[in-house]
């Protein structure tokens, strides 16, 4: 074994893992396994603290290095464990010079923790990478951290405030990647909405997006991460008019439908707000799909307010849901809220599922008997433009082929290839 990483979380989480592996291999660790872990909800710190024991029970000889959003705002719950041989924050995991002086001097049980102080961190470097492994899609960071405090939300303290990797770098990443083989490169951070704000000029995401699909024309897919729809910007909303290259598909940040629940929240947007920007989106963009993430039973949540979230499910005309039963996260506002019975949670949460799975069937019937054009994730496996997953035989990883879809299981589309895409 050289340095294997276990990855939790996001893309953003994807890509930095990228780039633990190579710094660490180039620092010279052997025998070692990464985890890089996720903070947003209990049941991620819980799975994450699992995958330490599994690892540690599966390779006894080998060093359990824990680092990620959950190592960064939960230290202790980590560094107590016996199984962890070395704490990383997240700013720590990211540079060589911490997997070397582990090759150099060892882990002695006074250093077993390395974690700064995140918000003291100001600015974020672009690391450039060659490709993610064993994925067909490349994920490009333009962003990290978050100014917002939303009461349930504990990611700010795991990632530090908003800063933005400069455009340039963010293109030669891109052409970069591209010049590997890569169809489809997706921009993520924690909130790329809110990009720019710290570099010169001010750029705004819609910024950004026409700067790469102009300086590199031979990318043939660009796809935004999750977005904060009350922060797009008249740029992007041209991007989305006039290049098909962006693809239509946005998963929105929306997290309740009721505005008395959204303002318990501490978001910035109303329910008026995401109807308004999907209406606007599908006047731009006819065949654009959304997703969004929805919390379920979040503290003083009534059955009516729980109903509009249900509600706009509809009209929004959303198709992908992410659907998170509420969770207290130790350090956040909404953890001193009144709480709702854990029943209830469970109980909603599954009714949104329920809806989601109904929005998801009455779209995937739709699209049969059009022609798509699929990115292949893996043998026999694709997304089409909108996300859709499409079942499909034959294809090679990272190809775009042209698809007839001819049926649907309820989760995804079936299709047959016709060609590949030019």
């Amino acid at each position: 074994m050289s340095v294997d990483v276990v990855t939790f979380g996001c893309r953003l989480n994807s890509y930095e893992s990228e780039v633990m592996k190579r710094e660490a291999e180039a620092a010279g660790l052997q025998d070692a396994i990464l985890i890089n872990t996720c903070a947003v909800t209990n049941e991620a710190v819980r799975q994450a603290r699992q995958a330490v024991r599994r690892a540690k029970r599966d390779h006894p000889n080998a060093r359990v290095i824990v680092t990620g959003c959950a190592a960064q705002t939960e230290t202790e719950t980590f560094s107590d464990m016996e199984e962890v041989d070395l704490v990383l924050g997240n700013t720590e995991k990211l540079e060589r010079k911490s997997y070397q002086d582990v090759v150099a001097f060892g882990i002695s049980e006074t250093e077993k923790v390395r974690v700064n102080d995140i918000m003291s961190v100001e600015e974020t470097a672009g690391h450039l990478i060659d490709g993610l492994t064993g994925r067909a899609r490349a994920f490009v960071q333009v962003q990290n951290g978050c100014d917002h405090r939303c009461t349930f939300c504990i990611i700010p303290y795991g990632r530090g405030n908003s800063r933005s990797v400069p455009m340039g770098v963010v293109i030669d990443q891109i052409r970069r990647l591209v010049e590997n083989g890569y169809n489809e490169i997706v921009l993520t951070g924690v909130d790329i909405t809110s990009y720019g704000a710290d570099l010169p000029g001010a750029p705004k995401l819609g910024t950004l997006t026409a700067k790469i699909l102009k300086m590199v024309p031979d990318l043939k897919r660009l796809r935004l991460s999750s977005i904060d729809s009350i922060e797009a910007d008249d740029d992007l909303m041209r991007v989305i008019a006039e290049d098909e290259r962006l693809m239509p598909h946005f998963h929105l940040s929306l997290q309740a439908g009721d505005d008395m629940i959204l303002k318990r929240m501490k978001r910035r947007h109303l329910r008026a707000d995401t109807i308004r920007f999907c209406e606007d989106v599908r006047h731009l963009r006819p065949d654009v799909v959304f997703g969004a993430d929805i919390i379920a039973g979040f503290p003083t949540e009534t059955e009516a307010m729980f109903r509009n979230s249900l509600d706009i499910v509809d009209a929004c005309g959303l198709t992908h849901l992410h659907v998170f039963p509420f969770s207290p996260r130790p350090g956040t506002p909404a953890a001193r809220m009144p709480q709702l019975e854990r029943s209830v949670v469970k109980e909603r949460g599954a009714r949104l599922r329920a809806k989601g799975a109904e929005v998801l069937t009455r779209h995937l019937a739709c699209e049969v008997g059009k022609d798509r054009p699929v990115l292949i994730e893996k043998e026999g496996l694709g997304r089409t433009e909108q996300f859709t997953q499409v079942e499909l035989a034959g294809g090679q990883a990272g190809e775009i082929v042209d698809v007839r879809i001819t049926g649907h299981t309820g989760r995804h589309l079936l299709g047959d290839a016709l060609s590949k895409a030019a």
